[in-house]
């Protein structure tokens, strides 16, 4: 399958580097790439083709994906508008919509639009996607086979749940790591060494969620079976109650699902 990315960056680097470890040829990869440093780094890294701005040869793929900031994504679809035909377009362009995506390459809707969060740096991702009614299930198809190459996907039905995505998984990292500061914060606070500190905090988190991971058990029950009554546990989460920390988690992520819907309008906005 051969694939041209619009944009050179960190998500764009990670994805080429999943696809050629599943099997993907290089050869079949091309990456359209203003910067000649990041051109030059993907071409000794991953041994694909680069091209300093878009020609009709980067065009002779089946995806083509939006690898660009959000903000620059309406200028680097503007040569492409009328010259597509076949291909889909994947974009994983936080925020922008599909029917703007649409209007900027003059009506085109074989679109999916995506929402990767950064453990796919590392191959451990989760992205969500949404399909435009006219992709049909070959182009799907294509379009996990892209996304699964750094970690798992899952795909909604309705556009406006992209924004819920990344509300919790796009966002979800940057949540996942206040915590983990927060306990080497305490480490650090009651004795600990920062090395110390850093170990005993990421070691727990890693080993909790895989162990939820691994389990058939809801994470209730997990967090009931470390809970004594009367004991050290039950101490820190009635504290974490009286403070109201889980409203405060929801009212966070309501927060990101909001500036996702701003964000939509202003970046989609002529």
């Amino acid at each position: 399958m051969k694939i041209t990315f619009i944009g050179g960056g960190n998500m764009a680097i990670a994805l080429i580097g999943g696809l050629i470890k599943n099997g993907a040829a290089a050869s079949e990869i091309k990456v359209v790439e203003p910067q000649a440093e990041n051109r030059a780094k993907l071409t000794t890294d991953f041994g694909v083709t680069c091209y300093a701005a878009l020609e009709d040869a980067a065009l002779d793929c089946a995806v083509l994906v939006l690898a660009v900031k959000p903000q620059q994504l309406r200028e680097a679809l503007a040569p492409m508008a009328g010259k597509l035909g076949v291909q889909l377009v994947l974009s994983i362009a936080a925020g922008v919509r599909m029917a703007d995506i649409s209007r900027w390459l003059g009506g085109y809707t074989r679109l999916v639009r995506s929402m990767p969060n950064t453990p796919a740096l590392i191959g451990e991702g989760i992205t969500g996607l949404c399909k435009h009614p006219s992709v049909d299930a070959t182009a799907q198809l294509e379009a996990e086979q892209v996304l699964r190459a750094v970690g798992q996907t899952l795909w909604v039905d309705d556009e406006a749940m992209i924004d819920a995505v990344t509300a919790i998984s796009g966002s979800g990292p940057a949540y996942v790591f206040y915590f983990i500061e927060a306990l080497i914060a305490a480490a650090r606070k009651l004795g600990f060494s920062a090395e110390s500190a850093r170990q005993l905090a990421l070691t727990t988190f890693r080993g909790a969620t895989a162990l939820a991971a691994s389990s058939d058990d809801e994470v209730a029950v997990l967090r009931q079976r470390v809970t004594s009554k009367g004991g050290t546990t039950e101490a820190a989460l009635k504290s974490l109650d009286a403070d109201q920390v889980q409203a405060a988690i929801l009212r966070a992520v309501q927060a990101a699902e909001t500036r996702g819907h701003e964000l939509g309008d202003l970046l989609g906005k002529d």
